[in-house]
């Protein structure tokens, strides 16, 4: 898995400040953004981020570039509906050279469970081919193609969005290849803005649990703001 951020907004914290604190001032977003002080800009961050009050979180993005998944992973990825998305076509793109999959760790592990994997695998693309060489266009024979499948995609997120998905995915109930993805993410843009990132991850690290009896029951350090 190889995981870039490819852009985000410029100076995210000051843009989200800048957003929240039109609300409540006479001027407008370019003054507000300009004359503000960083210390200014922290309280208002540290106000919207205590209440509650997200919606300034939309106007700061971030794009990322994601190679080396598997279609399963990204299956899971799109469901996070607000977000943009464009992923490499199994239409257009026909795959000729030998299988590129993701093989899951508990597969790897049993010799028995690594054949039978493999051997879907080689029988998936040995027919994939033939289609393929007997003139089916590509976007008939993918349909042979299995989860497996390595893809590419670069998905395009606002900071809002982004913790809901950390939330989600970088539980440690979460599926363990979108969960690594998450974490990575994660990584890369908590630089970028600290305090808005600050306790970004698993909901536990705000408060409980939100999986119920389903709780994986590891503790985890929670992370207070100040």
């Amino acid at each position: 898995m190889q995981v870039s951020l490819l852009y985000h907004t410029p100076n995210p914290e000051r843009a989200v400040a800048t957003a929240a604190r039109l609300c409540y001032a006479p001027l407008g977003a370019a003054e507000l953004m300009e004359g503000m002080s960083d210390e200014r800009a922290g309280k208002v961050l540290a106000t919207i981020m205590k209440s509650g009050h997200f919606s300034a979180l939309e106007h700061a993005s971030y794009t990322f570039a994601v190679d080396g998944v598997s279609r399963a992973l990204t299956h899971q990825l799109v469901r996070h509906r607000l977000a943009s998305y464009n992923q490499q076509s199994q239409r257009y793109v026909t795959f000729s050279d030998d299988p590129e999959v993701v093989l899951p760790q508990t597969v790897a592990d049993d010799a028995e469970a690594l054949s039978a994997f493999n051997t879907a695998i080689d029988v998936a693309y040995a027919t994939y081919t033939q289609l393929i060489e007997a003139g089916i266009p590509a976007e008939d024979a993918r349909y042979v193609l299995p989860n497996a499948c390595v893809t590419k995609i670069v998905v395009t997120m606002n900071i809002r969005e982004l913790l809901h998905f950390f939330e989600v995915r970088c539980c440690h109930r979460a599926q363990w290849e979108i969960q690594e993805l998450a974490h990575r993410m994660l990584e890369l843009a908590a630089p970028t803005a600290p305090y808005l990132f600050l306790d970004a991850g698993a909901v536990c690290r705000r408060g409980p649990c939100a999986e119920g009896k389903m709780t994986c029951g590891d503790p985890f350090e929670r992370v207070v703001r100040p």
